[in-house]
């Protein structure tokens, strides 16, 4: 944009008073304006006072999905939109925040803070998402968590130790040739850590190839070693596992965390189910954090 042109000036420069942040400048950025139409709703803005969305609404240049998607980049609140990320749809946080799953996320996320998570030091930054059996919504609720978080700032950072069936490449959308197994299997030098593209504050570690030996490779030392290390670099990770019902590898992802969230859907879960892998992960020397029902 040429900086003598007073609407780009005033809308889209980058060292003017900070109008960068402006929503005209979010929205020429994501192709939402052109700076005619910026003329057009500045014109309406000063001759009838209103604000800059309700102009550009009345226009029907922008609609209230528009205006959300600008404030929410205003203040640093990233979410996706449909179509612009290869990032599943099943993530709610990432694609619906203003959604009542979103709000309820949000809510569990703020008892995990209360409850575990110490974001000024590096004692209480990993959490492990557990479940007593497949198809509970484990991977789901790990990932959305991970989404949450990283809307409040924090580096975050999602780590797939379930090398038995992982899913979280899928629901990112990222390449799962490298990842966890082959780091804890020495054979690379250093673990891939994974940006994921639109959430400026949310990484990955895929699980990688499935390996014959899960259950060894997360009791190897370089497991607690690697995690001690990310800690340095992140303020949450948050570690999927395989079901705790069909293998010992929940438990020892527990103890590596050293504090567990356990996840049971409603109405499918058995009591006894939750015990089980709430006595299991406690007898290991692991915090118990809470349980969370899935109804999603």
């Amino acid at each position: 944009m040429e900086r003598n042109n007073p609407v780009s000036s005033e809308i889209v420069g980058t060292e003017i008073h900070g109008e960068e942040r402006s929503i005209g400048a979010v929205l020429i950025r994501a192709g939402r304006l052109t700076l005619n139409h910026v003329e057009r709703i500045l014109a309406l803005q000063r001759a009838k006072g209103l604000r800059f969305g309700d102009a550009a609404i009345q226009l029907r240049l922008l609609n209230q999905a528009d205006i959300e998607f600008a404030l929410a980049r205003q203040f640093d609140y990233f979410y996706l939109l449909p179509g612009e990320s290869k990032v599943s749809d099943d993530l709610v946080a990432a694609y619906a925040p203003f959604s009542p799953h979103a709000e309820a996320l949000r809510a569990l996320r703020s008892q995990l803070m209360l409850r575990w998570f110490s974001i000024n030091n590096h004692a209480n930054k990993v959490l492990a998402v557990v479940s007593a059996e497949r198809n509970e919504g484990r991977s789901y609720i790990a990932a959305n968590l991970a989404v949450v978080f990283s809307q409040l700032g924090l580096r975050t950072l999602l780590i797939d130790a379930d090398m038995r069936n992982p899913s979280q490449h899928n629901l990112f959308g990222i390449d799962n040739a490298s990842g966890l197994s082959a780091a804890l299997s020495g054979r690379v030098d250093s673990v891939m850590v994974k940006h994921v593209p639109g959430l400026p504050d949310l990484w990955l570690i895929t699980a990688g190839a499935l390996p014959p030996n899960p259950l060894e490779l997360l009791t190897r030392a370089q497991f607690p070693k690697l995690l001690e290390e990310l800690k340095q670099k992140f303020n949450v990770i948050l570690l999927d596992s395989p079901a705790a019902a069909d293998y010992a590898d929940a438990q020892t992802v527990a103890v590596r965390a050293g504090a567990t969230l356990i996840v049971a859907r409603k109405n499918a879960t058995r009591n006894w189910q939750v015990r089980g892998v709430s006595e299991s992960v406690t007898q290991a020397s692991a915090v118990v954090v809470g349980t969370v029902f899935n109804d999603f």
